[in-house]
This record gives structure tokens, sequence and C-alpha cells, in this order.
């Protein structure tokens, strides 16, 4: 089964790691994301991360100077057609807290848990191992499907 039908139908949350694969084309994973950004980009999907992947994805390009770079992280966080960008409230760190006093998960991990349950995503994108199962969301690993790319 590939990717995008394991992913299922509805909201999929997308971790920061994913966005900068699309971004900088990366070689191997591109091909594995494209079709679920393609989807997003046609209506079909809807795309959901919190605004800690602005933060995460900025670090790079700022601490190199390349405003083009940061502009194209910006844009596609916050003005892609089926791409929403949570914002981070008291609610999801209140959340955020919990799983990381049950799960030991680091907070900006926790935060991204956190905005996507609290959006209604049943599956979380990743391609952080670390990263426990959490009820009622599912977190699957990129890196799984590369020999089916």
């Amino acid at each position: 089964m590939g990717l995008i039908d394991d992913l299922g139908p509805g909201l999929v949350a997308v971790d920061t790691a994913i966005f900068i694969y699309l971004i900088e084309e990366h070689p191997v994973y591109l091909p594995l994301i494209l079709p679920l950004f393609e989807q997003a980009d046609q209506g079909k999907r809807t795309l959901v991360t919190s605004a800690l992947t602005l933060l995460e994805v900025l670090v790079v390009p700022y601490r190199k100077l390349n405003a083009r770079l940061a502009q194209r992280y910006e844009i596609l966080l916050t003005r892609s057609r089926g791409v929403r960008m949570e914002e981070i409230s008291r609610e999801h760190l209140r959340i955020a807290a919990q799983w990381r006093a049950l799960a030991t998960v680091r907070t900006p991990d926790a935060l991204q848990l956190a905005c996507a349950a609290a959006a209604g995503c049943k599956v979380f994108l990743t391609n952080d191992r670390k990263l426990p199962e959490l009820p009622d969301l599912r977190v699957v690993h990129l890196n799984a499907y590369r020999e089916s790319a």
C-alpha cells in the first residue's frame, strides 16, 4: 500500500521535515510527498501543521541570510491552497504538557502533535522515529515508504 492510500481520507497533520523535503526537493522523499501536496493544491485534501513549523523552517534560511528561501517557506505555509497552519493556543500548550508528562515527548514534537489532534487530524506524517503513537492520532513515518517509491 502506498503512502497516499495509507494516510486515508480526511485531514493529515504534517511535521516540519515534510515541508523541508518539498521546498528543498529532497531526491529521496520528494517523489513520495509530491502527490500529497498535489492533492492539497487541487482541493482534495487539507494538510495541517502548527505555527511552530514556520519557526522551524525559517531558522536555516535566516542563518544563511537567504531571504528568498525564507519567503518560499512562508508562502507555502501561509498562502498555499490545502495547507492550514494552526496557531498555538493555551489549550494546545496544556495538551502538549500532558503528553510530555506521559510519553516523554520533546516540547516541539508535543506542540505539533497537540495542534494536530486539536484540529481533528487522525494521522500525523513525520520522519521522526522518536514520536510515540497517541490515542486517536496515528503516527505515519515517511521513511517506511522509501522502498515503495
